[in-house]
């Protein structure tokens, strides 16, 4: 492997090292207050030419706050956020090679679909043949080049969208910004304007910065994802990562369903981590990079529902040996199409969940007030940043003070 960025790099295509490709964005130290409230908390963060990235949160963590100064509409109180090296705050959103789309569209209603994918352009005094290709060749990548003579009114949600991101691309800028554009349109149109973003967004190379709250939006779209959590960023990986390997408590909670159970550590074998409580017969974690564990020290651990197998208590086919396993009881069986999910009560007064594909009748499946022993592979339980609640217990950190890289 050399040292030169590969031709058409493609963060999720090649797989290649981010480092590969220039930062596109900077973001170093920023934090924004609003009278006694930290809406951004000394966040770091970079994203790479071509990359599409998702910023994902709750309602209140942050990430459109995080979106206006990057895109100039407000300067944070301390810190520095660079575009292509350049330090950017204080200098006004007009001389920010930087466009926005916004969940409302913000489209000119008296205008036609060609005139506002235009009004950029003429803004920049582009005039003639280069104003008339430019605007042909966007709305033609957006697949509304029939559409041209029409007014927003008399078009969809859809179609409204992809008007907004024909004008913004248009211009040809470094980096789009997309604030929840997707947001005011239904399920169905949502899965379909998704597929699109990342056919235009593949097509064009230009560098995507998206927010969204919704989990599975971010995963399907992005090439990386951080995770913002009450004006901090949690977590930041490729989709895949940080879906599998949830750094904290709150990213396991936050994305898809996870287990999360409180557990003590009883013995270390090299990386892996033997655990005990919530009812487990077993229960082994790899201990991740650049962590530590200790003898009777508490710790957070997760399991995806997906990742469970359900077994009958006394039937003759059990797990592998060396699986997590601990037995319980069925309390509620949900049909949901694709799988069936399961919530099993286990002792100390928890419940798990575990989704089960339908690959057999449903009248297969198991009942409430059934026994079943749950497992898993060990490569599947991740270990949490967060400490369980309580923490570890100061006595017993106390009397042992061996620990494990």
């Amino acid at each position: 492997m050399t040292d030169e960025p590969p031709g058409g790099f493609h963060p999720v295509a090649e797989r290649t090292p981010d480092t590969y490709a220039p930062v596109e964005v900077g973001i170093y130290g920023v934090t924004k207050c609003f009278s006694d409230q930290v809406a951004v908390d000394g966040i770091d963060l970079q994203v790479h030419e071509g990359e599409f990235f998702s910023v994902l949160g709750p309602s209140g963590c942050g990430k459109t706050t995080l979106l206006r100064m990057i895109a100039g509409f407000a300067d944070p109180d301390s810190g520095r956020i660079e575009l292509d090296g350049v330090d950017m705050v204080g200098v006004p959103p007009y001389r920010r090679d930087v466009n926005t789309v916004f969940q409302s569209y913000a489209l000119f209603p008296h205008m036609t679909v060609w005139d506002n994918v235009a009004y950029g352009l003429r803004r920049k005094r582009l005039r003639g043949a280069e104003l008339r290709r430019r605007v042909a060749e966007h709305l033609e990548l957006v697949q509304l080049a029939r559409f041209a003579k029409r007014r927003p009114t008399e078009l969809s949600g859809g179609q409204q969208q992809r008007v907004a991101i024909a004008r913004a691309l248009a211009a040809r800028p470094r980096l789009l910004l997309l604030d929840e554009p997707l947001g005011a349109l239904d399920a169905q149109l949502r899965k379909q304007m998704q597929i699109e973003l990342m056919q235009i967004q593949r097509e064009v190379g230009t560098t995507f910065l998206y927010v969204t709250h919704d989990q599975e939006e971010a995963l399907v779209l992005s090439h990386r994802v951080a995770v913002m959590n009450a004006g901090r960023v949690e977590q930041v990986g490729y989709p895949e990562d940080v879906y599998e390997r949830p750094s904290t408590r709150f990213v396991a909670g936050f994305i898809g369903t996870s287990n999360i159970m409180d557990v003590k550590v009883s013995d270390m074998d090299g990386e892996w981590l033997e655990l005990t409580g919530g009812g487990v017969e077993r229960l082994r974690a790899v201990l991740p990079d650049g962590h530590s564990a200790r003898h009777g020290q508490q710790l957070s651990v997760t399991v995806r529902p997906e990742k469970l197998h359900l077994y009958d208590a006394d039937g003759e086919e059990q797990p592998p040996p060396g699986w997590c396993s601990l037995a319980g009881t069925v309390a509620d069986v949900v049909y949901t199409g694709m799988s069936t999910q399961y919530v099993v009560d286990v002792p100390g007064g928890d419940s798990l969940v575990a989704f089960v594909q339908n690959t057999r009748r449903i009248s297969d499946a198991g009942t409430p007030g059934q026994p079943v022993r749950m497992a898993w592979d060990p490569e599947f339980t991740v270990v949490l940043d967060s400490p369980a609640r309580g923490g570890a217990e100061p006595a017993e950190a106390e009397r042992t003070k061996e620990e494990v890289h």
